[in-house]
């Protein structure tokens, strides 16, 4: 059987620690550890932790249960190291050339994970009172354990973490305190459940045990009295019960070890409560484990259980055709004996029983097949870091190992901290606005600048886990537009993105609701209806609400004619407002062009330069097709200019409001990505814009996209190509 070693071995000065700890290693790795042991006993001398246990003692007791989970040799020396950095910084500094880098750094991991402890304090007392929301806090205790385990750098320092605890655990246990309740708390809502989802299951039993008897002192001893009074006759019927399942397997020629399992209490009377069941009904307080050589084996044994003892329906896991997340494998039944009692029975294989008892620690030892199930995104993740350990054995430059660790991040989000010490969860990338606007939309709002760690920092810069955000606000203001430009890096999420252009837009929606309150107010003025019922007549002229005609009014799609009827109480009349007329008695065409001079005269835009109102236009009498209307800086227009002066013709957009529709040409530039296209065409939709004509080019990751659309203005044009600007990857938008 593996097991963990549960002493904490006189205090480091038993002469056989060092025989102890170095058990399995090489002679190399002994003088190591044994340069280690000396190193660290000087620099903590009678130092004592906030627990008042002794830190040096302490070292050794995590030393001796990463030996015991058979880590390797620097995860030993990296226990008896881990609070060097608090006691002596000149020799925290000196780790690398003394004990190698992989030491130093899994030191520095285990000196990072301490800022965890006052927020996970906080919110396991916060829990305990009952002053913030439960649901709330579950989910704060979630991300805080993604968090412990995306902060290091390598895994290991998470059981190195596992161990601390487990020592500070046992260290309460003999010397009581005033923290041990809170202790035992954080460990049942941050430990345990990491040493689950590692699968180191030997730390998980010793946990929860250890914390339910702080917490539930007198459920804890009334359990483990009603174990004792029944030890007698349960070690009889196990004895008696080992012997026959040995037997019927020896007669088929299958080597097996069986032996009755451990009971831990936590478990027990969470079967208890979970399941509303008696002490005696719980199947595993009868317990046996079968251990045989192969797969085959496994479901022999299972069949020789079977036939023994009648099976319990629905008590049959096969976990070994389907792990669990954590890629624990074993079949679990429970039968019913004579007694009428029950019997839990687990088969496996020695590999499996190895990684069932050390989880992800069994890795530095032992190879294991290819993962063939998981749970969710987040436990998929930490399977596949499970063969990154057992990819080190292959790996010859211990650097080169860690990169691959840190290309398979835990998953792309960071955990940063609040002034208060909420975590927050971000995608990697996210930047000081964009754990501003998650926090709260009016953080982001005034956002103004931001403190990472206690130093002002650019608002554009990404954030990495473990950092405490603070946001410097001001009183009163909105978001920049520069925010919005891809280029500058200021918003990296979609969430925060979506909130600025909605500011913008909103404000936007006001300006033009009050331009247009304006020229209502006005026009009812100057009719002498200064009283009117706005609401009345908006709903005469078709409008829903007020708010709808102010709009119109400022965006000029107003029937001045109709208002001004039914501003009369009069019948709205079906006419378009008269045109502005010009000084010389102009002439107008469908589009809205005056012609100054002449009688009506025939008229098209030119398709060189599509010009779009308001631009500068002039016309150009053409042989028989009528007046050309071109833009002002239209270099076709100023070149036929130049040779026919006596062809131009004065021309002017009309003042009043058209129903026509004017031709452009978009060029987008931009960076090629699956999507793009999708994206612009949106924009059109949205816009209400008909595209008339589309010519896209992609060469080397860059793209270029003429569009022909057809717009009221250009107005609407330039509030098109702003738009189209926001889209992510393009560079730019512009009119040809």
């Amino acid at each position: 059987m593996v097991s963990v070693v549960h002493s904490v071995a006189a205090q480091g000065d038993d002469p056989n620690s060092l025989r102890l700890l170095a058990d399995d290693l090489n002679a190399r790795e002994s003088g190591r550890l044994a340069a280690a042991l000396d190193f660290a006993r000087e620099i903590y001398a009678d130092a004592n932790l906030g627990s008042g246990e002794g830190v040096w003692p302490h070292a050794m007791g995590i030393a001796f249960i990463i030996a015991g989970l058979k880590l390797d040799a620097d995860s030993r020396i990296a226990a008896l190291l881990f609070a060097v950095p608090a006691h002596d910084e000149e020799a925290a500094k000196s780790l690398d050339e003394r004990f190698g880098a992989d030491v130093a750094r899994l030191v520095r991991g285990m000196s990072s994970l301490n800022r965890l402890r006052p927020i996970a304090r906080s919110f396991v007392a916060a829990d305990k009172t009952g002053s913030k929301n439960a649901q709330e806090t579950r989910a704060q205790v979630e991300i805080l354990r993604k968090m412990l385990l995306a902060m290091v750098e390598d895994i290991r320092v998470v059981l190195l973490r596992l161990a601390s605890r487990t020592q500070t655990l046992r260290y309460y246990a003999a010397h009581p305190g005033e923290l041990r309740a809170v202790i035992a708390r954080e460990t049942l809502e941050l430990y345990s459940p990491l040493a689950n989802r590692l699968g180191v299951w030997e730390l998980k039993w010793e946990l929860e045990d250890m914390s339910f008897r702080f917490l539930h002192p007198d459920t804890y001893r009334k359990i483990a009295k009603m174990l004792d009074e029944t030890r007698l006759e349960r070690e009889q019927f196990i004895a008696a019960a080992i012997e026959q399942v040995k037997r019927e397997l020896a007669d088929l020629g299958i080597t097996a070890e069986v032996y009755g399992r451990p009971k831990h209490i936590y478990s027990i009377w969470n079967k208890m409560r979970k399941k509303n069941l008696e002490f005696t009904d719980v199947y595993d307080i009868r317990a046996l484990r079968v251990i045989v050589d192969n797969i085959k084996d496994c479901y022999t044994a299972l069949g020789i259980v079977h036939n023994l003892w009648m099976p319990i329906p629905k008590e049959f896991d096969d976990y070994i055709s389907n792990p669990k997340s954590n890629d624990y494998r074993s079949l679990h039944t429970a039968v019913h004996c004579p007694d009428g009692r029950s019997l839990e029975v687990q088969i496996r294989t020695w590999e499996m029983h190895r990684h069932a008892e050390l989880g992800i620690a069994a890795h530095w030892r032992y190879k294991e097949g290819k993962q063939q199930g998981a749970g969710d995104g987040y436990d998929a993740k930490i399977a596949w870091l499970r063969q990154l350990l057992t990819w080190k054995e292959e790996v010859a430059d211990s650097s080169d190992w860690v990169r691959h660790y840190k290309e398979a991040a835990l998953d792309e989000t960071i955990y940063v901290l609040t002034p208060q010490g909420r975590v927050v969860d971000l995608p990697r990338g996210a930047t000081p606005l964009d754990f501003a606007y998650r926090v709260h939309s009016d953080l982001g709002h005034r956002c103004r600048g931001a403190k990472i760690d206690g130093a002002l920092s650019p608002l554009n810069t990404p954030l990495k886990t473990g950092q405490r955000i603070e946001i410097v606000t001001a009183k009163q203001g909105g978001p920049s537009r520069d925010w919005l430009n891809v280029a500058a890096n200021y918003l990296h999420t979609k969430g925060a993105r979506t909130k600025v252009r909605q500011w913008f837009a909103t404000r936007a929606l006001e300006e033009t609701l009050s331009e247009g309150k304006a020229l209502i107010a006005r026009e009812l003025q100057r009719l002498g209806q200064g009283g009117a019922n706005v609401e009345e007549i908006a709903k005469r002229l078709g409008f829903a609400k007020a708010e709808d005609i102010f709009v119109a009014a400022a965006r000029n799609e107003l029937n001045l004619r109709q208002f001004q009827a039914s501003a009369r109480g009069e019948s709205p009349v079906d006419s378009t407002q008269e045109m502005a007329v010009a000084v010389r008695r102009p002439t107008e065409n469908p589009k809205g062009i005056l012609i100054v001079g002449v009688d009506r005269l025939l008229t098209q835009l030119a398709r060189c330069c599509k010009p779009t109102p308001p631009d500068a236009i002039e016309g150009f009498v053409t042989r028989g097709k009528g007046v050309s209307i071109h833009r002002v800086d239209c270099p076709n227009f100023q070149h036929l200019a130049a040779l026919h002066p006596e062809r131009v013709i004065e021309t002017e957009w009309g003042n009043a409001e058209t129903d026509g529709l004017f031709a452009a040409d978009i060029i987008v530039d931009a960076h090629d990505r699956q999507g793009l296209l999708r994206d612009i065409s949106e924009i059109f939709a949205k816009g209400k814009i008909n595209v008339t004509g589309v010519n896209t080019q992609s060469r080397q990751g860059k793209a270029r996209m003429a569009f022909t659309v057809e717009v009221k203005n250009l107005a609407q044009l330039q509030h098109t190509l702003d738009t189209i600007h926001m889209v992510k990857g393009v560079v730019a938008a512009r009119r040809r």
